[in-house]
């Protein structure tokens, strides 16, 4: 008898959905921070190993302090102005290829598109030429149009469950003009080049006066020498994520709302919530990725399944400012106490057409554990993009939407939540294709 093409596959899929649905793709029991089985976060200590780097330019990684450490390069806003004042960016991604291997970040090409019906979202700069004498050997000078406030207090009060929050304020808000990405006046590239710091120093690495809320170290460097080039860089404090089944590392810099940026610990910049577009993935114009966060899922600072923003509040020290002396936050985060998010394309999978369709600017589809899951202890930690679209299609009476306004169950798909992510690299081994196949019509064909 020939079965119908949906109810084949389902019946041929079905051991593999079925333990990654419930299972969470995890083992109950032995899965420690460090081990490499599924789920695990891989090695927590120790710098990672350059050929697991997917920003290349990337100085180090240290994931004993669960930093990032990332050149550092001069700009100025509103230069010729008396509101002129000197800014540090890093470069993390661009949409072009040659130039992208060639500073050593990530390609992503969906960035040209990231100012359709919204040209707020790319700032355009442009790139003082200086003279020999002034600059034999070094970076240019870039001319920023707007620039971050990080002067305002990060506030993230924990409601009654952790999550929602009773209270919350960003730490960082831009100013007029101000996107991340950027793109050079009589050019079409566009680069993901947030600043993190402003003003000539000393720079508050504690509470963050002057400087992003993930900056937790700065280095300017003096003079070049001859032949020599004196590097500034930046310590940053990473995030933890999976992708196609393996742990990543990534660096969260903008957000486009308030409560994004405060739990992210970024820039609130206004302009990216209409950038191209919500619910854009795989479509004509879009610039955004897909990313899978979890309302609801396990908490528990050593617990394995542990994934969310529950979780995130409860256990990973989300009130308080991030800091290298804040060694309680420093030690959660580094056993997992993060998100946890699972992400879309990556720039290592083997399909060129998935590592292509990278973007920093993740569009978030949020999910909403029922109350039958977490009665029966099935929201588990989910690691596959995959997966995670079976069980909204297959499992609704395990897993939907969730209405960010109201908290309350939704149809799953964007939640209108983007945040600038670039991916950093990866712990373990690289990401290469998904753990199980895409439902019939859960998804935009091709596969």
């Amino acid at each position: 008898m020939k079965i119908p093409k949906r109810r084949w596959w389902l019946a041929a899929a079905a051991p593999a959905i079925a333990a990654a649905a419930v299972l969470g793709t995890v083992a109950a029991s032995g899965a420690g921070a460090v081990s490499g089985k599924p789920g695990g976060l891989g090695p927590i200590s120790g710098l990672l190993p350059r050929d697991h780097l997917t920003t290349e330019s990337a100085i180090q990684v240290n994931l004993s302090k669960e930093t990032v450490r990332l050149p550092l390069y001069p700009g100025v806003v509103h230069a010729g102005t008396p509101h002129a004042e000197k800014v540090w960016y890093v470069l993390l991604d661009a949409s072009d290829p040659g130039l992208a291997h060639d500073l050593g970040v990530n390609y992503a090409p969906k960035l040209a598109n990231i100012a359709i019906g919204d040209p707020a979202a790319v700032q355009t700069v442009t790139l003082t030429n200086p003279t020999v004498a002034q600059n034999p050997f070094g970076p240019g000078v870039v001319n920023f149009a707007g620039a971050p406030n990080f002067a305002p207090a990060r506030i993230a009060v924990p409601g009654p469950n952790g999550f929602p929050l009773a209270k919350f304020a960003p730490g960082a808000v831009a100013g007029p003009g101000y996107s991340p990405f950027i793109k050079f006046a009589g050019s079409s590239v566009v680069y993901n080049a947030p600043i993190v710091a402003t003003g000539n120093g000393p720079f508050d690495v504690t509470h963050h006066t002057n400087t992003g809320d993930r900056v937790l170290g700065i280095h300017i460097a003096g003079p070049s020498k001859p032949g020599q080039f004196a590097e500034s860089w930046v310590d940053m404090l990473f995030v933890k994520g999976f992708d196609a089944g393996q742990p990543i590392l990534y660096l969260s810099t903008d957000a486009g709302q308030p409560l994004t940026a405060v739990l992210e610990r970024s820039v609130y910049v206004p302009a990216l919530n209409n950038a191209s577009f919500n619910g854009g993935d795989d479509f004509l114009g879009s610039a955004r990725e897909r990313l899978f966060g979890f309302i609801n899922g396990q908490t528990g600072a050593r617990n394995p399944q542990a994934q969310g923003f529950v979780h995130l509040v409860k256990d990973g020290f989300a009130a308080q400012d991030a800091s290298a002396g804040n060694h309680p936050l420093i030690n959660a985060l580094r056993h997992g106490g993060d998100f946890l998010n699972v992400f879309g394309d990556f720039p290592t999978l083997a399909d060129p057409r998935h590592a292509d369709a990278y973007s920093p600017l993740w569009d978030a589809q949020l999910g909403l554990w029922t109350p039958k899951a977490v009665k029966e202890g099935l929201n588990t930690r989910q690691i596959d993009e995959n997966v995670v679209l079976n069980l909204a299609d297959q499992r609704p009476d395990l897993l939907t939407g969730v209405n960010p306004a109201t908290g309350q169950p939704a149809p799953y798909g964007a939640s209108g939540v983007d945040i600038n992510c670039a991916v950093i690299g990866f712990t373990l081994k690289a990401p290469t294709a998904n753990l199980a196949p895409p439902a019939p019509h859960s998804q935009f064909e091709p596969r």
